[in-house]
């Protein structure tokens, strides 16, 4: 007497379960991870109107080089230059990108003249 059971279909096993925990961990992630910027840098753009007082104070920021007015500066002295064209410290100073300049090279300087104590710093194109 044979008592073996006729063969049976296997079981696939269910996907859902695990398709339900790398939902939960997605929505976990995305809730967890900071969306939004590290640090804001905040640069007027050039418009129409507004007053600028005193002698010219033009900032071309090469990716290799700075010219102040025109005049090839080192970084190191950008603040010594720019010193004898300052009447106060929040005298504006133009910023402008030149030949391929990235924004973290502008950014940079940008920071440099604020270590320094310059206040007001206007990007243009």
């Amino acid at each position: 007497m044979d008592l073996a059971l006729p063969d049976q279909p296997r079981r696939r096993p269910s996907l859902t379960p695990m398709i339900d925990v790398v939902f939960l961990l997605l929505v976990f992630f995305m809730l967890a991870s900071r969306f939004g910027m590290e640090a804001v840098l905040p640069l007027p753009l050039a418009s129409g109107g507004g007053s600028y007082t005193g002698p010219p104070r033009l900032l071309d920021v090469a990716p290799h080089e700075l010219r102040l007015n025109g005049v090839q500066t080192a970084e190191t002295r950008l603040d010594e230059a720019l010193a004898p064209l300052m009447t106060a410290p929040d005298d504006v100073i133009i910023l402008r990108g030149r030949d391929g300049a990235t924004l973290q090279r502008i950014v940079q300087i940008t920071e440099q003249l604020r270590r320094a104590g310059f206040g007001t710093v206007v990007l243009v194109k």
